[in-house]
Formats: C-alpha cells, structure tokens, sequence
C-alpha cells in the first residue's frame, strides 16, 4: 500500500526552524529513492532534497548547509529539517516516492510516483 502524509508544517518567522515529517508505509520507505518538493504561489514545483536507500543526500543549492533530508526505516518516516529560514521558502511542500527496488542515485529528474497532500510551511520577516 503507498502512503505519504506530510506534517510538521507551520508559521515561523525568519531565523526560525521547521522540522517536516513523511509518514510512509514500509513499502513506500523502501522505495530507491524519496525526495522533499516545494511550491509556492504563481510558481513551478521545484526540488528541495532527495534520500536514497543508501542514506546518499542530494540537495538544491538554494537550501545546502540549511536544510536537512533523513529517513528513520524503523518508524517509516522522511524528514526534513529546516534552519535558518528566510521568507522565501515558503511555500507547500510534498514528500514523494519513486517506488522502484534497489539502489541507485536520486535527484530531481528521477520519476516519482507517489505523492503526499502537502504541508504548508510559511515564514515571515
């Protein structure tokens, strides 16, 4: 069964944390690959950070050495840790998932099939 339910989101002002969570089921974190996605208003979906099974990260450079992607494989979870936010991040965010077997590399381009609904993280100046 493919689950992803987003939470964690919130209002924070700049300087401030969120810590994001996916909730999957084991079928889903044992996906090659998983990934935090963003959209603002007026604008296109845009990658944030990618897992592979392998514990490999993979980052936009707009969030490297301020955001942080881990998966906990016993409690079924992505997690996305963001510090030292800026207004500019917020936007809806999505957990997804290739749901291939195996391990390989993962970025942005690789075809995600599942989706969760989003959790809205919002920072103000």
């Amino acid at each position: 069964q493919v689950q992803l339910v987003e939470s964690g989101g919130g209002s924070v002002q700049a300087g401030g944390s969120l810590r994001l969570s996916c909730a999957a089921s084991r079928y889903t974190t044992n996906s090659a690959c998983m990934a935090w996605f963003r959209q603002a208003p007026g604008k296109a979906r845009e990658g944030v950070a990618s897992i592979n099974r392998a514990g490999a990260t993979n980052y936009a450079d707009s969030v490297k050495g301020r955001f942080t992607i881990s998966k906990d494989n016993a409690e079924n979870t992505l997690y996305l840790q963001m510090n030292s936010l800026k207004p500019d991040v917020t936007a809806m965010y999505y957990c997804a998932a290739d749901l291939v077997l195996g391990v390989r590399w993962c970025d942005f381009a690789t075809g995600y099939k599942a989706w969760g609904q989003g959790t809205q993280g919002t920072v103000s100046s």
